[in-house]
C-alpha cells in the first residue's frame, strides 16, 4: 500500500559565520552529510557529500564553498534531493566541521556561526552552534525514512573534538 505522506522533498542547509579579524587565520567550516544505507543506519556511510565531493546520483550537491567566511550572506549551501535518493538508502546526517590547518579552532571562536535547515521557504531549523562551544565539528540535522516511506527530519544536534576526517567516521554513530 502506497503513504499518502508526501514527507521532505528538496531540502537546503545554509551555514554562514562572520570572517576572522583582519590580524587572524582565516576560518574555514564545511558542510557534510553521510547517507547510510538501509541494512546500516549508524555504521559506516554509504557515501559522503561535502566540499570536494557531490552524491554519486547528483542528489546532494554544495553550491558554495567559502574557505573564510566572506561570502555575502550564505557562506556555504548544500541542497539535498531527498525525494530523489534511492530507496536502499535511510537515513542522512547533516553536519559542519572546522577545518584544523593553523591550529585548533572550536564554534567558540569563529564570530556569529549560523546554520539553517529550509524546504522552498519554509525553514526547518535554525542553529547557533552556542550548545557546543568547545566543539570542533558537530552535528546538526539527520533525515530519516522507514521502509522507503516518505523523508523526516530530527534535529541532532552533538558536538565532536576531532578533525574533519574523524568526524566523518563519527557522526553518524549512535549517542553513548
Amino acid at each position: 500500500m502506497s503513504n499518502p505522506n508526501k514527507g521532505l522533498g528538496k531540502v537546503e542547509v545554509a551555514l554562514k559565520w562572520d570572517p576572522s579579524a583582519a590580524d587572524a587565520p582565516d576560518h574555514d567550516l564545511d558542510i557534510i552529510a553521510a547517507v547510510y544505507g538501509t541494512d546500516d543506519l549508524h555504521g559506516t556511510p554509504a557515501y559522503l557529500a561535502h566540499f570536494d565531493s557531490r552524491s554519486p546520483d547528483g542528489t546532494i550537491t554544495l553550491g558554495r564553498d567559502s574557505r573564510n567566511g566572506r561570502g555575502f550572506g550564505v557562506d556555504e549551501s548544500m541542497t539535498l534531493e531527498l525525494d530523489r535518493l534511492s530507496s536502499r538508502y535511510g537515513r542522512v546526517v547533516v553536519g559542519v566541521a572546522i577545518q584544523q590547518g593553523g591550529g585548533r579552532v572550536t564554534f567558540a571562536d569563529i564570530a556569529r556561526p549560523r546554520c539553517t535547515v529550509s524546504e522552498g521557504y519554509t525553514e526547518l531549523q535554525n542553529h547557533d552552534f552556542t550548545d557546543v562551544p568547545d566543539a570542533t565539528a558537530a552535528t546538526l540535522v539527520e533525515f530519516v525514512r522507514d521502509s522507503g516511506g516518505p523523508w523526516t527530519r530530527r534535529e541532532a544536534v552533538r558536538g565532536f573534538d576531532t578533525d574533519p576526517q574523524s568526524f566523518t567516521r563519527l557522526m553518524g554513530t549512535q549517542p553513548t
